[in-house]
């Protein structure tokens, strides 16, 4: 890649494409082995694939990090994003939760302008506005009411992008192994404790599965952390939409699920918006040189 942008945008595509596999993942083993264990053994599988790779040094560097703290609070949102959708999910359709959630690269955008002081420019708006238009129209949550669960819902948005802000910030300042490993030390310990109450011996397939969702979690991880390392927030929030495009292509492969004509309208609506964000990019570098 010629600009670490183009290569930001690259890394962030494949981690929602790989977040979206880990979903997939997911959803065959719930029917079986429960959320907490499934996420139990995720990060462990990660923990173990960063002391692999970094081996004792990585936990030291974790432990004395100067923003270990940072770090911390960024999980701690995650944690809180997670559990608020998934109550959400539990009482809204899958049609309505989706696009509230997917309010997240809106209010990332708004708050890398606010926050980190990002130059967002007429084209990053215009992408994050055409991607959710294309989630409205995929998602076509008709009859949407204001309740509890909506109000979650975009609760787990906002932390969400809370989240990824965060991850901006240390992302800069801190090596991607480290923060894979505090990341998951700490769901490590959250999602232990309920695995204590929860536990179901897996047989030798769903252990498969669970370490396949380690896997690929990691990978999705580490190339989220490390695209956020390289482009602003708002070059990659629209990014975000495009799993949603994922998502509805596996779910033809796997459980043949026939996309309705808006689907493939929406779909095209967020392929748009990755688009308007690559040539606008290529364009400022030009005027720029």
């Amino acid at each position: 890649m010629k600009n670490s942008t183009s290569l930001g945008i690259l890394l962030t595509t494949v981690a929602y494409m790989a977040f979206t596999f880990h979903d997939a993942i997911i959803k065959i083993l719930t029917s079986s082995i429960p959320v907490w264990q499934i996420l139990f053994f995720r990060s462990l599988t990660i923990f173990v694939g960063c002391l692999a790779y970094g081996r004792g040094k990585v936990v030291h560097q974790a432990m004395t990090s100067p923003i270990i703290k940072p770090m911390i609070a960024r999980s701690i949102l995650l944690l809180c994003a997670w559990l608020s959708y998934y109550s959400a999910a539990s009482r809204l359709q899958l049609a309505e939760v989706t696009t509230l959630y997917y309010a997240a690269p809106v209010v990332g955008t708004a708050l890398a302008w606010f926050v980190l002081k990002e130059e967002v420019t007429p084209a990053r708006w215009l992408a994050v506005g055409v991607g959710f238009v294309g989630v409205l129209i995929a998602c076509n949550p008709v009859g949407l009411k204001i309740s509890w669960p909506v109000y979650l819902a975009l609760q787990a948005a906002v932390l969400w992008a809370s989240a990824m802000v965060l991850l901006r910030k240390t992302s800069l300042h801190g090596k991607t192994i480290i923060q894979l490993t505090v990341s998951n030390v700490f769901f490590l310990g959250m999602t232990g404790i309920a695995v204590l109450y929860t536990w179901q011996t897996p047989d030798m397939t769903q252990l498969a599965l669970l370490i396949a969702t380690g896997v690929v979690a990691g990978c999705a991880q580490f190339a989220l952390f490390e695209g956020m390392r390289q482009a602003p927030v708002s070059v990659l929030a629209p990014f975000e939409y495009s799993s949603l495009v994922w998502a509805f292509l596996l779910g033809y492969l796997i459980w043949a699920d026939i996309p309705t004509p808006n689907v493939v309208v929406g779909a095209a609506l967020i392929l748009g918006a990755g688009l308007i964000i690559v040539v606008s990019e290529r364009l400022r570098r030009r005027i720029t040189a």
